[in-house]
């Protein structure tokens, strides 16, 4: 989560390196902020008991966009494309450990 946070922080600060990785991908520096505003709401959606599910839901969406954006620009497999991919990974994990609704869901099924 402090990881996503950082993102986001950056995403409104924009250092050169921000500016740059976004050009880089294809996006215009004006989309910098939005992404950065959608993120950080997803990311607190997360951290809130009783909307960590959707905020779940919401930042697997953004991971997706994420991994389908590193495919775009033909970005190696597992040192671009996957690490989105291992972030929904942990964020998922991180919910299921601290959601008993979430557990005794997954064990019913």
């Amino acid at each position: 989560m402090l990881f996503l946070l950082f993102d986001a922080f950056g995403k409104f600060t924009k250092p050169e390196a921000v500016i740059k990785g976004t050009t880089d991908l294809g996006y215009p520096v004006s989309s910098i902020t939005l992404l950065g505003v959608i993120l950080l709401i997803c990311t607190i959606l997360y951290a809130i008991p009783k909307t960590s599910l959707l905020g779940a839901v919401l930042l697997t969406g953004y991971m997706g966009g994420a991994i389908a954006t590193q495919i775009r620009v033909e970005n190696p497999l597992f040192t671009y494309i996957l690490v989105p991919v291992y972030l929904g990974i942990i964020l998922w994990l991180g919910l299921y450990l601290r959601s008993t609704k979430l557990r005794g869901l997954i064990k019913n099924h």
